[in-house]
Formats: structure tokens, sequence, C-alpha cells
């Protein structure tokens, strides 16, 4: 495929723009951790939102939405959309307790909320886990979609793709640490928005598709417009809907759907101005991410089933792709070289701002675990702010360096997807809970930890290989869940209670009140402590109220727009309703949160 002059052109500018915020961020981010990881805790709400959302989609976002659709129809996706339950209950109930934590990393909680060489011990493994080896396959899977990207639509080879598009984003990022991520988040997640609806207006409307209309009556397509599964298809109704809505949103593990808040999401929220603006931003990313972006995607891929039936026809179309790679995800690419000149060099740009937004969180991320987590904490407490910066410059270099060596293992973004949520599966729980019930302690983060490692290691590799049936991906996810949430309950139960110093101190800057909490304030109130600031009713159930009818809200706005589409208007008119109204009592309720 041959790019025009013009489409060369958008894509030099775009670079030159990217690294032009990197440099200009650089003033700032090479005084302190602080500035170079959180950029000085003074980041406004609609950038923070925007960041989050950006960061989430990635050049392996729309791949895997089209292997998803593809394979499953359009309610295979709640595999994701499930996740909103989550992101609510981030946005309504943990926001603003991250926030009030005013932690560094999300992993500086462990010595906040534990005591001891524990704590200090399953911070510094998180920071290595989680910051290297789990961001490392996270960052893998998006350069795997951007090989994908660069074969197809490029002619590169994957040592080329990797090259090119990573070389830019560890410059800018190194350079402009968090800040410099967040506005470069901001100017690519704009232009990844334009490109990505102006592409699906585009290809829809090609001959071959023939618009809208013909392309949701299509006898091929017609079965795969379900919005939610067919209950008579008992199998696939379990698998895409009814697991990830009653099991999978609260008890995985997931990056940038972490139950509880964490991550690169907790990192946003840990940088916001005040706890209204973490609300605000958590937000502001949930209905972005869930209410406004599937669409194009999933019309590309519904109009990919026509031009591309099966996989044959992707090998046929692109014969100079080795086979290893072709797959379903590979669908989106292979639509894009359908589109005009301008146009084709504009998607260009909006997936190379996909991927490097995406890469560009993940190294911030993933090096302040190692920076603040592991190296500071455990070999320099005292080293010098330069230093540590520095330090943050070379780790993210490597990190990039490892997840372009492991890309080059996978095969498909549904692939990765599975294993990231097996690994994390049972955890959830324990994440929501440790804010509000303090009898869990360092011992359940670690078993929880282990045993849903151990379990998805014997699932994915063990088991098959011993000679055993394989097992589902949604039984293996049924068993890691049960196994390590029973264990890691027990194991909570049979150790002993955290120090109750610790339990006050934590108590006493967070104010996460509640009754799993009744017997620490109880005691020191004993002891002649008062625990408890001013005097207010707890707001957990206002804020799971607000949870459930912020779901109603973006829920009902994601299938009015489908129903629209879909030319059935009554649904989409009483849905447009249904969120009306949920934004209307949602209003009320949040009124009553205690924000500081």
């Amino acid at each position: 495929m041959q790019l025009s002059t013009l489409d060369w052109s958008i894509l030099i500018v775009f670079f030159v723009i990217l690294l032009s915020i990197g440099f200009f961020a650089s003033k700032k981010a090479g005084n302190s951790v602080n500035e170079f990881f959180l950029s000085g805790r003074n980041m406004p709400w609609w950038l923070l939102g925007i960041s989050m959302v950006a960061t989430t989609f990635s050049a392996d976002t729309p791949n895997l939405v089209t292997d998803i659709v593809r394979t499953n129809g359009v309610s295979g996706n709640w595999v994701w959309w499930a996740f909103l339950l989550t992101g609510m209950l981030t946005v309504f109930v943990y926001a603003k307790l991250w926030r009030r934590s005013e932690v560094l990393t999300d992993l500086e909680f462990y010595e906040l909320r534990y005591g001891g060489k524990g704590a200090a011990f399953l911070r510094g493994f998180r920071a290595v886990y989680l910051g290297v080896f789990f961001n490392i396959m996270i960052m893998a899977s998006v350069c795997l979609a951007g090989i994908k990207i660069g074969s197809v639509m490029l002619g590169l080879t994957p040592t080329q793709t990797l090259l090119i598009a990573s070389s830019v984003t560890v410059l800018y990022s190194s350079l402009g640490g968090l800040k410099g991520v967040i506005l470069t988040d901001f100017f690519q997640f704009t232009l990844a928005m334009i490109a990505t609806f102006w592409a699906a207006a585009v290809i829809v409307n090609l001959p071959e598709v023939g618009g809208l209309g013909e392309l949701i009556s299509h006898p091929e397509i017609l079965p795969k417009l379900d919005l939610i599964p067919d209950i008579s298809d008992r199998e696939l109704f379990l698998v895409v809907f009814l697991l990830p809505i009653a099991v999978q949103w609260w008890s995985v593990w997931y990056p940038g759907a972490e139950p509880g808040g964490g991550g690169y999401v907790a990192q946003r929220m840990l940088s916001a101005k005040d706890e209204n603006h973490a609300v605000w931003a958590t937000l502001l990313f949930n209905f972005m991410h869930y209410a406004v972006r599937p669409w194009p995607w999933i019309l590309i891929a519904l109009a990919s089933l026509i031009v591309f039936p099966n996989l044959d026809d992707l090998q046929l179309a692109f014969p100079e792709i080795s086979k290893s790679i072709i797959g379903h995800d590979l669908a989106y690419p292979a639509m894009m070289t359908l589109l005009p000149s301008g146009l084709l060099g504009l998607l260009l740009a909006s997936l190379a701002a996909a991927f490097m937004s995406t890469i560009a969180s993940h190294l911030n991320w993933g090096s302040s675990y190692v920076v603040n987590d592991f190296y500071k904490r455990f070999f320099e407490p005292e080293a010098s702010e330069k230093k540590l910066v520095l330090l943050g410059r070379i780790t993210t270099v490597l990190l990039m360096l490892f997840s372009c060596l492991v890309a080059l293992l996978l095969s498909n973004a549904l692939q990765a997807f599975a294993i990231l949520l097996q690994i994390g599966a049972g955890t959830g729980l324990l994440f929501i809970l440790r804010w509000f019930w303090y009898r869990i302690n360092i011992y359940s983060e670690i078993s929880a930890m282990i045993i849903s490692f151990l379990v998805a290691f014997y699932l994915q590799i063990v088991h098959p290989r011993i000679g055993f049936d394989p097992i589902s991906t949604e039984g293996q996810l049924i068993l890691g869940v049960a196994i390590t949430t029973f264990s890691w309950i027990l194991i909570t139960y049979m150790t002993p209670e955290e120090d109750k110093e610790v339990l006050r101190d934590f108590y006493k800057k967070i104010q996460p009140g509640g009754k799993g909490w009744k017997k620490v304030v109880d005691q020191a109130k004993d002891d002649g402590i008062d625990l408890i600031g001013k005097k207010e009713a707890w707001d957990v159930p206002t804020g799971i109220l607000c949870m459930v009818l912020g779901c109603f809200f973006i829920y009902s706005i994601l299938f009015s727009i489908g129903y629209l589409l879909y030319s059935e208007y009554t649904f989409a008119i009483i849905l447009l309703t249904v969120s009306i109204v949920s934004l209307f009592f949602l209003q009320k309720a949040w009124k009553r949160l205690k924000m500081h």
C-alpha cells in the first residue's frame, strides 16, 4: 500500500507536535519525582479524564473490538462493557479516598494500610511484578497491534514498526514525565476521535458495504447485531454476558478497570487538584470510554465481515503478511487500507496516537513503581530528586525494549486480554473491601496475589500439557475467582490482625467509615482517642446508589446510540429517556456525597 505525500505530511506534523509537547513539559518534569510522576498534583479534571480515556484507547483496542464483534457479535463486547460497574464504583466511592491518601503511587498505599516488613515486601514485590512483568505484558499486546497495523498499512516489518513508534514514545514520555503524557494524551485523543468517526462514516458508505441501511440488513450481519446475546444460546449468553456482569467486574484485577481503582487510573486521581477534580476526572473517563467510543469501531468491524468474511480472505488480500499474525483482529487495519488519501494519513496518525498514549502512560506508571516503590524505598531512600528522575527515564527505555521483545511472541489481542484477566482473577473483591474492612491484612494481599498467579499458571500452561482436556476460558475464570477468593478470605481469618496503631493512623487519614471499622473506632475511643474528625453520616451507600444510577445513565446512552444506528427509533427514544431520568436522580444523589 502506498501513502501519498499528503499522508506522509500529516504523519510528520503529528510526530513533530508530540516531540514539541514533550520538550515543553520537560522544563518542569526534571525538577522532582512529584513533578515527573504526578505533575505536581495540580492537574484539572478534564485533562485527567481525557488522559485516562486516551490511555485505554490503545492501538490494540479497535483491533480487540473487531476481534470480538467478528467472533461473538456486538454483544460480545460485554466482556469489557461490564467493567463500567467497576468504573462507576471508582468514581463515586474510591476516587476521593485515593486523593485523600496523598500517596505518590498506589503501591505506597500498602505501607499506609498495613504495617511491618510484610507491607514493605509486598510494596517492593508488586513494584517489580506489576511495574515490570505485568506491565510489559500489557505493553506487548499494544505493540502487537502496532506490528499488525504497520504490516498491513505501511508494509513494515515488525522490527521496523517497533523501532519507529517506540523511539518517539520513549523520547517524549521520558522527557516530559506525566505532564508531557497528559498533554500529549489530550492532543492524541482529539485527533483519534475525529479520525475514527470520519473513517467509520467513509467505510460504511464504501460500495462494497452500501451504506448503513444495507450493512445492518445484510444476512451475514443480522445475527451479529444483538446488544444482549440471545438467552436461547446458553453458552454464548453465559460467556459474553452473564459471567462478565455477574462475576468478572468485581472479581478481576485488570489495568484501567481495577476494582477500587489502581494503576494509571489511581495515578491520575492522585495528580488531581483535589477530591472533586479526582471524581469528575474518573466520571468523564467512564462516560467517554463506554458511551462515546465503541460504535465507530463496531461499525467498522461489522463492515469488515462483508469485505473480508473470513481469515482466508484476509490472507489472500495481504499475502505478504505472516500467517502467524493473521487473526480476526487484523480486519481493522485491513479496512483502513480502503480509506482515501488524507483521511488515511489522519487515521494512521490517530492509530499512532492510540499506540503512543497507552504506551507512554504505562511507561510512566511502570517506571514510577520501579523508582519510587522499589529503588528509593529499598536501596537509596535519600537519593536526590535529579537522580530519581534520571533513573525514571532509564527505566522507561528498558521497559519499552522488553515490551517490544515480548510482542514478537504474541499472536492476537484477545489472547493477551484473556491471559491478563486470568492472572488477576479472584483478587478484585480484596481491592474493594480493603478500604472498608479492617480485618484484611498483609497476608490477605500476599496470598491473593500468589494464589491467583499460580492458578492462572496451572490452568493456562500446566493443565493442558499433562494430558487433561483443556478448560474453557470462562471455566478458567470461574475457577480462578472461586479458588483465589476463598483462599484469601480463609487466610485472612487464620492470620493476626494488623497492628492497631497502623489501623488507627489509616482510619484517621482516610476516614473510610462504616461497620467494617467499628471495632477499631470503638477500641480507640476506649483508649481516649477520637479517630473521627467531623461527625458525618457514612456516605458509601449514597456512593453505591450513584454508581447504579451512573451505570443506567451510561448504558442507556450506549444502547440508545446502537438502536438509533439500527433504525429502531422506539427503543432509542425509550433508552434516551431512561438516561435523562437516571441523570436527574444521579445529580440529586451526588449532592449528598461528602467532598473536600
